[in-house]
């Protein structure tokens, strides 16, 4: 089998809050259509690091990087790169679903509105191929034009991913997408997951050790800010190397 290109790379990354470094030292490559998933304990630079990758850490006052992350060769920390195009390509889903106030048509087709796209029929196209890749238009396909808010945990992430997808990114962030779901929701986002990556980068950060070895294809895992280890999910957690990844996918802290 041929390698897969490197969608997005970290090279000698440093991440600072105000004073506090929080990321120290990053190289790491993820893979075109693989699942990449971010283990370790609270607090250990996982949610910053995948935040990094669209530049979310953008709106928080005191948030500096040194290093450089690529998309597809791209530095996307240049100064002429503009974070709206950016973020049209990698995608973000949130830890809580988070549907706007608003029908369930209109929060899948929110993001082409704002780019200016009013043509019906694309708009409408768009909205069922995104439901249907998101497994939710049976579910929801007689009730378009009803409020978000009234679907399940479940129904209300599904939707959030299908509004990420309508803009047709090639890059897909994933903040513990199940962390607020009961364990059916789950299952059907981590079978998401694994279809989704047909055609979509997945970077996913979990709290759930059994979640990152069911659906990635490598793992990272994070400890104070340090990428202690990145390998094959099968091979990091049958055979880590660094004893602090094998004491925290044992148990021992964490």
């Amino acid at each position: 089998m041929s390698k897969k290109k490197n969608k997005l790379e970290a090279i000698d990354l440093n991440a600072y809050y105000g004073d506090f470094l929080a990321l120290k030292n990053i190289n790491v490559s993820m893979e075109e259509n693989l699942v990449t998933a971010f283990i370790g304990p609270s607090g250990c630079g996982k949610s910053t690091f995948l935040r990094t990758l669209n530049r979310m850490n953008d709106y928080v006052d005191g948030f500096r990087v040194q290093g450089q992350i690529l998309l597809d060769e791209q530095d996307i920390y240049r100064k002429e790169v503009q974070v709206d195009e950016l973020r049209k390509q990698v995608g973000m889903v949130f830890q809580k679903p988070n549907p706007f106030p608003k029908t369930i048509y209109e929060n899948v087709i929110y993001g082409l509105k704002i780019q200016g796209i009013s043509d019906k029929t694309l708009l409408q196209e768009t909205a069922e191929k995104t439901l249907r890749q998101t497994t939710l238009w049976d579910e929801v396909k007689d009730k378009l034009h009803k409020s978000a808010l009234a679907l399940s945990g479940g129904q209300q992430q599904r939707l959030c991913i299908a509004r990420a997808l309508a803009i047709s990114p090639s890059v897909v962030l994933m903040d513990e997408p199940t962390s607020a779901l009961d364990p059916i929701s789950t299952a059907k986002i981590e079978e998401l997951i694994y279809e989704l990556k047909k055609n979509y980068t997945i970077i996913i950060v979990t709290h759930n050790m059994q979640q990152a070895a069911r659906v990635s294809d490598h793992t990272a895992f994070f400890y104070m800010g340090e990428l202690v280890e990145f390998a094959k999910t099968k091979t990091l957690f049958t055979s880590p190397k660094e004893t602090r990844t094998q004491n925290y996918i044992t148990g021992r802290f964490g």
